[in-house]
Parts: structure tokens; sequence; C-alpha cells
């Protein structure tokens, strides 16, 4: 049907969840891929707007403000064709009272879901995912699906900016964050080897980058202490002036450190097509929610000449260094024994709703014990309580609050396997070639932030309210916190066992 039309114009309509928006994806790059000249549109929330802003499938979007002003624009745009990929009363009214000629809709299988949910009433439509159902709904049209994943290799080419001598980095985000982001200087200093690459972080993940052979200097951007407050920012543009500096490159997002890097007088600013700050920017590179954050951030490299795609060791960037006096000391007192085979396990996160049940971690401790290994609680001071509370139901030696950046960093190399919710340290082992088993909750794999590689697990559940944000919620807006209570210890104790093997 789509190849009846010299120029199709396409809406896709999402109206739900952050996720559900994001998950979206590969349906622009089917359309296309069927047809080039297509004109594809996104129907969006407000709030998700920025999600889909600049992404290479998406020629326009469009923020839904009400039933009559949607009509409204989707008349004005003259569409050849209505994708409904939101599958409710509300989207039906609207492709009914749009006039669109052409028109398709996904099989959402809400009732089973629910079904599952109240009753455990398993069925075969919960075993195919979203992205397989949105892409199904382009039959209608014999689109062929494209992959469910989009890789910025796959992004048009970058205006190419001049070669730099002295480049810095500005990422003062959290530490997962920062540990994402040494792929990036390693491929700056690829491509850029006589360059000098200096790294802006925050104190507290400063030794994230003085530790990497990647970054000839770091630089400590205090922004909630001794620079916090737009005198603060001034006295640390003034200071990143100072070191005269020919390229930014910004992989955080934020306002601050793009007005940062321009009261630095910094000729050359490079970040996201999404960041706050975009308008400060002079070079963008377009930025998708589906794929990883580390893949995302080398696709900045492709304004310095570099290649987007991850190489085939881009999984391993940590090397841990030799375990010091001081983390064998404290391992000792834990009650760890020489020769016991270790498994770290990180109960602790940011926020709530990015916690597993402690009384299941307890319980997947002591089946871990019983497989022959020990565990070990890790987390900072303000999970100590958690930390005592878990090891002491599940018989695993405590070392929350016990051990700083460089022991934590030192102790990966000394574990077999680590369990964790979505976290820093998540990122930390991964990025050390420690296998994962990472527990989602509030956040979801397809924001970018699961721990990057092939041997790693993880354990979600597939529910419509997820993501409830970014980085999650303090509390389960929907108040029954079914994103964590549906993943058992039995399926966490499976997932391990297959990560170990």
């Amino acid at each position: 049907m789509l190849k009846s039309l010299v120029s199709p114009r396409v809406l896709v309509v999402r109206l739900s969840s952050l996720g559900d928006v994001v998950l979206t994806g590969p349906v622009y790059k089917s359309l296309k891929a069927a047809w080039p000249n297509a004109r594809v549109c996104a129907l969006v929330k407000p709030q998700f707007a920025a999600v889909l802003r600049g992404h290479p499938g998406v020629d326009e979007v469009l923020e839904y403000r009400g039933l009559r002003a949607a009509l409204a624009d989707i008349r004005a745009g003259g569409f050849t064709h209505l994708l409904d990929l939101h599958a409710t009363a509300r989207s039906w009214l609207l492709r009914r009272l749009s006039g669109v000629a052409h028109q398709a809709v996904y099989r959402k299988d809400a009732l089973a879901r629910r079904l599952f949910v109240a009753f455990r009433a398993a069925s075969p439509a919960l075993q195919r995912h979203t992205v397989e159902r949105y892409l199904e709904a382009l039959a209608e049209w014999d689109v062929p699906p494209a992959p469910a994943a989009l890789s910025p290799s796959d992004w048009g080419a970058a205006r190419l900016l001049p070669e730099a001598r002295r480049v810095l980095v500005m990422q003062t985000s959290f530490l997962g964050d920062s540990l994402l982001t040494l792929p990036l200087l390693r491929r700056i200093k690829e491509i850029l080897p006589r360059a000098r690459v200096s790294v802006l972080a925050l104190p507290r993940n400063a030794e994230v980058f003085r530790g990497s052979p990647w970054a000839d200097e770091v630089l400590v951007d205090d922004k909630r202490g001794a620079n916090a407050g737009p005198l603060g920012l001034w006295r640390a543009a003034r200071d990143l002036r100072a070191r005269g500096f020919d390229l930014a490159v910004i992989p955080h997002r934020s306002l601050r450190s793009a007005l940062a890097a321009r009261l630095a007088g910094i000729p050359r600013r490079l970040g996201f097509s999404t960041s706050a700050g975009r308008f400060l920017l002079t070079d963008v590179a377009p930025f998708s929610w589906l794929t990883h954050d580390l893949e995302r951030n080398l696709a900045l490299t492709r304004a310095l000449g570099g290649s987007a795609a991850p190489a085939p060791d881009e999984a391993r960037y940590v090397t841990p260094p030799p375990a010091p006096e001081s983390l064998r000391k404290t391992l000792a007192q834990a009650g760890v024994a020489e020769g016991d085979r270790l498994v770290g396990v990180h109960p602790g996160a940011a926020w709530a709703t990015k916690r597993w049940l402690p009384e299941r971690f307890s319980e997947l401790c002591r089946r871990l014990a019983a497989d022959g290994f020990k565990p070990v609680i890790v987390g900072g001071p303000d999970d100590a309580g958690l930390g005592a509370e878990i090891a002491r139901a599940g018989g695993a030696a405590d070392l929350t609050g016990r051990t700083d950046l460089g022991e934590l960093s030192a102790l990966m190399g000394l574990l077999s396997l680590f369990v964790t919710n979505d976290s820093g340290p998540m990122h930390l082992a991964a990025a050390a070639g420690v296998p994962v088993v990472a527990v989602f909750g509030a956040t979801t794999r397809e924001l970018g932030f699961f721990p990057y590689g092939p041997r790693h697990r993880v354990l979600e559940a597939e529910l419509s309210c997820r993501p409830c944000g970014l980085h999650g919620a303090r509390a389960c807006p929907e108040g029954h916190f079914l994103c964590m209570r549906l993943l058992t210890v039995d399926g966490a104790h499976a997932a391990c066992r297959e990560a170990l093997a």
C-alpha cells in the first residue's frame, strides 16, 4: 500500500509513558527503510516530545494537548497514513475523526497482561515484546520490520570538526554516567592521539577518571559545594577559560554543562541534540533512547572523524587494580577467607523504586552460599543499615560503607558474579568483565543504562507503568510496586546460574 504513494505522510500515535514512546524507535526506522521519501510524524504527550526530537527517523513531533487540538493538527498535516500504537478509546476516536485514509493498529494484549498480574494466567501473547507487536502492525501496509534496535552507526554522517589539541570532556553526572564515558575517552584518544584530553567531573567521581589511561588531566567541578549557584558556575567557567580548550565534548545533557563551556569561551562545543543547553552548542549529534548509553557517547566522535560502532572489546574498559592491603584487611574482618569464591551483592540504589526487596536479596544470598559461594554485600555509607540487615539474614559478609571507589574497583577483580539493582556499581562490574545479574524495577533496559556486554542478565517485569521516570521515583506512583514484587528469588537464582555458567 505504501508503494502506491510517491511521498507518504505517516502519523504515528503513542500517548502513553516514556518507555512506550522510547520503544517506537524501530517503527520509524522501518518506515524510512520501506519508503525513504515518507514524511514521518509522531504524536506524543508534551513531556515526552524531547525523546523523539532529533531522532533520525522522525521528521516532526506533535504534542498532544487534547482531542480537539490533536484533530486540528492531524487534518492540517495532510497525512495519508495513521499508525495507532496506543490502541485505547482515545486513539480510536482520533482515528475515526481524523479522515486519514490508511490506518493500522497494533495489538495491545492488555487483557492478557491484566489476567497475568491478577491471576498469573499465562498467555502466548505475553511472550512477545512490545516492539515486536509495534512492528507487526506495519504488516497492514506491507512494510518489512527493521531490526528491533537502533545503533548510532545508522545515523547520517556528522559535520567534521577541525582537529583539536586541547579537548575537555564534561561529565558531572552520576557514577554510572561517568563510567560509561570512559569508552568515549578511549575513542577520542584513538582519533586525536596528539591531543591533551582533560575531564571535568564531580569530586566523588574524579577517581574514575584519575585511574584512566585516556585522561591526561582530571578537573573537579564541585557544583553542589564550592561551585554551587550562579557565582560558582562563573568561577568554574573562568578556571576553564584560563586553560585554553579548543573543543568541549559534552555527553552530559544538562544546561549547566553547556553554559559552562560557552562562558569558558571554548570555540567548539559538541553535545547531543536533546541537551537542555542545545542552543549553546556549536555542533550536535543525534540522541536515541534505543541504544546503550556507552554507544550513544561513542556517537559524539562521528564529528571528529571516528566511528560510532563499538569495537569487539568495547565492553571491557576497566582493569581492576590489585587488591590493596586495606581491602584484604576489611574482607578478613568481615569473615571472608582466602580461597572463598565471592559474589558481590549491591542492594542499594539512589531511588527507592530501584531497590529489590531486602528479604529476597537475603534469600538469594542463602541460595548462593548453598551453591558454594560467599556473598559479599557492598554499598555506600547510606546503605549501611540495609546491608547489615541483608547480611545478617542471608549469612553474607557485610562491606557496606567500608570501601571507597578504588577499593570497590579492586574488589571487582576478586568476584565471580555481581548481583545488583540498577546502579553505578553495576556499570563498574560490567566494565571490569564481571558477569552481572541486574534487577530492574522502575527503570527499563530500553533507557540505555543496562549492563553492557553479552554475559549479563537483566531481570524485569513487563508492565505498562514502567518506567515511571528516567531515574525511577521515591515511591511507586501506582501504589503496588509490582515491578519489583513480580521478580522472584527463583528467577534471580536461575539467572545467577546462567551467568556463572
